[in-house]
């Protein structure tokens, strides 16, 4: 009683204390995040010099652009082509407000005229783009649709900006054009040569050992370098993987089900409280049943030539006669069996012709069709009709009644199609009649007038019936992967990394230099949270973590953190050592150089004095030397019979003589320059602009807190 007693007159301090503790924690993160009014961790997702692009509006663009891209996208991919755009278009905005550039509305319905030139529904009948229409469209989904108003409306405003952006470029293009002077030095770039005599004692003339390259070297390189040595955040992991990968047993296992299919078997009925005998794959009637029932793939009722089966199996199951079951094998990551159903004689590809006829209803059909289906039946039997007679009047008939669109240009003629190449009921048709055989066939297209043209290539083609078992990981072997994983999870973070998976025998994978926004994880594939796990403040070198990756678990350590900024000495050597080496070595060899002229010191390095010919600033390149800018640089600033200075070079010192300057005749025509360098440089000025626009910004990039 008397220690509660202190602690009730001691509240007051303790509550001062404990709010004290929580102000701190609250002041900490406040001050972390931008402050008492800043919501831009929560709600900005980035900030480019003053435009703020809101969160809730990115992820927006993000879904759409997972939608556009289709199911084998992935979430990074749409967040990228989404950053990607709004950059461009918040960089370029900038630029236009303070050009004061807008669309004016001719150039909105130029834009608008361009883009939707290939949309029938805004075509006229002379198949030119009808702005009527577009108007009459707008207004209707405006007053009925607003989904497709306000789609629209976005369709409408990306238009507007591509076409500023290229007016913004165009006005960009048409102040950097070529002058005559910068033509002429072209053409003389080109058409200027000269002939030089050299000595060259190359840097493998010293052996790298003899050099010595530390880095405190490397590190003051890097900083008179900074530009090209500047480095994002990054992290190095290692990981060990455990794949839920079917053992040994499984795949026995799966062999053995798939093998009892074979024959019959007797089973305890247990309706009938007697023993029932079930026919195997041999003894079957209805082999489709039993092959529905009984495989984990479809049936495929198809005929199959022999270039159309696996390799490894179609020379075996092309011998085999009708009801022979070859099996079981196994192909990639099953077991299956085989059957032979059927066999017969079969061309690899026919020649049609058809008029579609469709009606009212059908998805095929355009707004203007209202026939029904007897009415469209009865069309389609009076051409077939007429077709019967007179074959001649094809082109004539699909040109006045065919509703396939694409019958305009190919006049009904569908080529030559391959077996399962079309719609079946089409397919079924045209391969199992004769060349110039004709009919009416429904499909979910409507009526097809099908007249078979050609045939080719008649050969021998089977049916096969497949029954097919995946080769899985059983429970079993599932719960030993769990346990091993777990287990080795526990002992790498208590202990050595390295060493505990070299006493278990696990393959160790390092990968490095993980960007922030990255989600691709060498040999584990896509794993965003492998990655945001990696950069969180949280997350210190040397942690271990288990992470359930596409089959299975991936244990991985955290290796190395290394901040946005200059590129350290070690992760720089590789580049910068060979520039330093070289930089030691030219000047070692210029220091033990006692001759003056090229014979005296080709005599004393026990080198030949070579010649080069015909050398252009263009093509700075020396027979037997490679490519040297600066040696035919120097040359071109030398008189005739001058001779150069030491001249440090890329493969090796120099020095060479001037024997001849062959400057190229005046002309007085520079066009085919001019052309040429106006044309590259109106190439790259998207790209340069962009790219001056993002380097000169300010961006606080705060993508990797979301995604």
């Amino acid at each position: 009683m008397a220690v509660l007693n202190k602690i009730r007159k001691q509240s007051i301090f303790l509550i001062i204390i404990i709010a004290l503790a929580l102000f701190s924690f609250v002041l900490a993160d406040v001050i972390q995040n931008g402050g008492f009014t800043s919501q831009k961790s929560l709600n900005i997702i980035a900030t480019i010099n003053d435009t703020d692009i809101p969160r809730e509006d990115f992820a927006r663009k993000v879904d759409d652009a997972l939608r556009n891209l289709g199911p084998n996208a992935t979430n990074a991919q749409a967040m990228n082509m989404v950053w990607n755009n709004e950059l461009r278009k918040a960089l370029l905005s900038e630029q236009f407000e303070e050009l004061g550039l807008v669309i004016g509305a001719d150039q909105l319905r130029n834009a608008l005229a361009q883009n939707l030139a290939g949309n029938q529904a805004f075509l006229n009948e002379a198949g030119v783009f009808d702005n009527n229409k577009l108007q009459e469209y707008i207004a209707d989904v405006k007053a009925n649709n607003p989904t497709l108003y306000a789609q629209f409306i976005e369709f409408e405003k990306s238009v507007t900006q591509n076409a500023m952006e290229q007016t913004y470029y165009n006005l960009i293009k048409a102040g950097i054009g070529a002058t005559i002077a910068e033509a002429e030095l072209e053409y003389k770039m080109e058409n200027d040569k000269v002939d030089v005599e050299f000595v060259q004692i190359p840097y493998t003339s010293i052996p790298d050992s003899e050099i010595t390259v530390t880095n405190s070297d490397i590190t003051e390189y890097i900083k008179k370098n900074a530009k090209q040595y500047k480095t994002e955040a990054s992290v190095d992991i290692q990981y060990v993987l455990f794949a839920e990968d079917p053992s040994a047993n499984d795949e026995e296992a799966v062999k053995e089900e798939i093998t009892s299919l074979l024959s019959q078997k007797i089973e305890y009925n247990s309706i009938s409280k007697q023993n029932d005998t079930l026919p195997g794959f041999k003894e079957t009637d209805d082999d489709i049943a039993f092959i529905s029932q009984n495989s984990e793939g479809k049936f495929q009722d198809r005929w199959w030539f022999k270039k159309d089966l696996p390799a490894a199996i179609a020379d075996t199951i092309f011998a085999m006669n009708k009801g022979e079951i070859y099996g079981p094998y196994k192909l990639e990551n099953s077991y299956n069996l085989a059957k032979v159903l059927d066999i017969r004689q079969l061309a690899d590809s026919v020649q049609a012709k058809h008029i579609l006829i469709t009606w009212e209803g059908l998805p095929s059909a355009s707004e203007t069709t209202k026939r029904t289906k007897e009415q469209a039946k009865t069309l389609a039997d009076s051409l077939l009709n007429t077709l019967s007679k007179d074959s001649s009047k094809f082109e004539a008939l699909v040109t006045q009644f065919s509703d396939d669109p694409s019958a305009k240009e190919n006049k009904g003629d569908l080529g030559y199609l391959t077996p399962g190449s079309t719609i079946e009921a089409f397919d079924t048709y045209i391969f199992n009649n004769k060349k110039g055989d004709k009919s009416v066939v429904e499909t979910d297209f409507g009526y097809h007038v099908i007249s078979i043209e050609d045939q080719k290539n008649i050969q021998k083609a089977i049916k096969v019936g497949n029954i097919t078992k995946a080769i899985v990981p059983s429970e079993e072997t599932v719960n030993k992967i769990f346990v091993d994983a777990t287990k080795f999870e526990s002992n790498a973070a208590s202990s050595d990394f390295l060493k505990v998976a070299k006493e278990s025998e696990y393959d160790v994978r390092p990968v490095y230099k993980i960007g922030e926004l990255e989600e691709n994880i060498p040999g584990i594939g896509n794993n965003r949270s492998i990655v945001t796990w990696a950069f969180g403040k949280e997350s210190k070198v040397g942690e271990v973590k288990r992470f359930n990756v596409n089959n299975g678990y991936a244990i991985v350590q955290l290796t190395n953190k290394s901040e946005k900024g200059l590129m350290s000495a070690a992760d720089a050597s590789i580049s910068i050592t060979p520039i330093l080496r070289n930089e030691k070595k030219a000047k070692k060899i210029m220091e033990s150089i006692k001759g003056s002229s090229l014979e005296e010191i080709a005599q004393e390095k026990n080198v030949q004095v070579k010649r080069a010919n015909a050398i252009t600033m263009k093509a700075p390149t020396l027979a037997d030397a490679g490519t040297e800018p600066k040696v035919v640089g120097t040359a071109f600033g030398l008189k005739e019979g001058a001779t150069s200075t030491l001249i440090e070079g890329k493969n090796g010192v120099y020095k060479i003589k001037v024997l001849a300057r062959n400057d190229a005749p005046k002309t007085d025509n520079y066009t085919a320059y001019f052309n040429q360098i106006n044309s590259k440089r109106a190439a790259q000025v998207n790209a340069n602009v962009f790219n001056a626009l993002k380097n000169k910004a300010t961006i606080e990039d705060r993508r990797a807190n979301f995604y």
